[in-house]
């Protein structure tokens, strides 16, 4: 635990210089468009017109400011755990038996992901729901997101990471609390349980069936799971040559991260294409654009605090540690609670085949970024999942 070298936090509101945002949309006007091949839609990438179409938008329509006035409505302050800047959001529920949360964001998200959901988790009384729901949320930008730069060295493995999240916990006072965290958050939130086994009082992950499959290929071919039906098995075949097909950023930044963090920190254009195209993959599938899953300026806001805080680069360095990690540690005793976004049938004999999850639900809509495209369903489980615990 690396609390020996922890300070106390200090208050922090978001506050990006004007010429940083001025510099942005000049950047955007001077964007040197490549060609593209005639009808070749997404399957080689982000569409042209419509990458132009959106930088337009977020160079003469995209109002930053206002997204900053919004994030700023919460409270949050900064520290240094490890040597490392730690930034998170902190807000504290009205509810004098409030629950304490952790909320671990992924790859490509940020405390953005979860601007829909702290206020109904924190303050469920105004929100329609119970107060006995209601938890004091904990929201930090990982190591070498966000604001949570520079990144301090190299070795920021999920464990490490998880080790550092648990100093930040210890710091608040929280000596006993819950964990909800997608992507690259679930890895850590499954590796609190293990660290702290007597202080985390469960683990809740969000996943999507497409994230099971990929998951499922690094330890071989998905299609071999034997429970599977033959037309599950041919679902899930397709799907892993999708998954296959679309792996080359996670190639790229687990092996040549310093390579691709110059197009990430000198074109804005570059970092919005690198972030949409998994957008646009990742989210509900009967959604045809990105914008129609995720609110359009929610999805910019996420785009500009990478470009913002030039943490494109340091994310990429973080991805390549958590690749080359040699321990990838065990699920510790804390119950697990998985909500599933987009229901399919196959999703569980990936990921639970033996049916060892405690909390297992399924919906029909959303994908993998659940907090920003159905808030309403992934608060209503995180509170069902919890209500039990205490």
């Amino acid at each position: 635990m690396p609390a020996a070298s922890t300070i106390q936090s200090a208050d922090f509101r978001i506050d990006v210089a004007e010429c940083d945002v001025v510099d942005l949309r000049r950047r955007l006007e001077r964007t040197r468009w490549p060609d593209e091949p005639a009808d070749v839609g997404w399957n080689r990438g982000v569409p042209l017109a419509y990458l132009r179409s959106l930088t337009e938008y977020w160079a003469t329509d995209y109002d930053w400011g206002k997204q900053q006035a919004a994030l700023n409505e919460l409270p949050q302050a900064t520290t240094a755990i490890d040597w490392q800047p730690i930034h998170f959001v902190h807000a504290p529920s009205p509810e004098p038996n409030a629950r304490p949360l952790l909320l671990l964001h992924g790859w490509p998200g940020s405390i953005v992901e979860f601007l829909r959901v702290i206020e109904p988790l924190r303050d469920p009384r105004r929100h329609g729901g119970d107060p006995a729901d209601a938890f004091h949320v904990v929201a930090p930008s990982l190591p070498g997101f966000g604001f949570s730069v520079p990144l301090q060295g190299t070795g920021w493995s999920s464990g490490r990471i998880a080790r550092t999240t648990a100093a930040l916990m210890e710091q608040l006072g929280y000596d006993r609390y819950g964990a909800h965290g997608s992507d690259v958050g679930a890895g850590v939130a499954g590796r609190l349980s293990a660290i702290e086994p007597d202080r985390v009082i469960g683990v809740h992950l969000a996943s999507d069936p497409r994230t099971a499959v990929t998951f499922a290929t690094f330890s071989g071919d998905p299609a071999d799971t034997p429970t599977l039906s033959p037309e599950e098995r041919a679902t899930v075949a397709r799907m892993a040559q999708e998954s296959e097909d679309d792996l080359g950023y996670l190639r790229l930044q687990s092996t040549r991260p310093q390579t691709i963090a110059y197009a990430l920190t000198d074109s804005p254009v570059a970092q919005l294409a690198w972030i949409v195209e998994k957008v646009r993959a990742w989210t509900d599938p009967s959604k045809d654009l990105p914008e129609h899953a995720v609110d359009r300026d929610l999805l910019l806001t996420n785009v500009s605090l990478y470009w913002l805080t030039r943490s494109g680069a340091s994310a990429a360095h973080v991805l390549y540690d958590g690749m080359h990690a040699e321990d990838w540690g065990q699920p510790g005793p804390a119950p697990t609670g998985v909500a599933v976004f987009g229901r399919a049938s196959f999703t569980r004999k990936l990921l639970d085949p033996d049916g060892n999850v405690e909390h297992w639900v399924e919906y029909d809509r959303g994908g993998h970024f659940p907090a920003m495209e159905v808030p309403e369903l992934l608060v209503a489980d995180i509170r069902r999942f919890f209500r039990p615990l205490r």
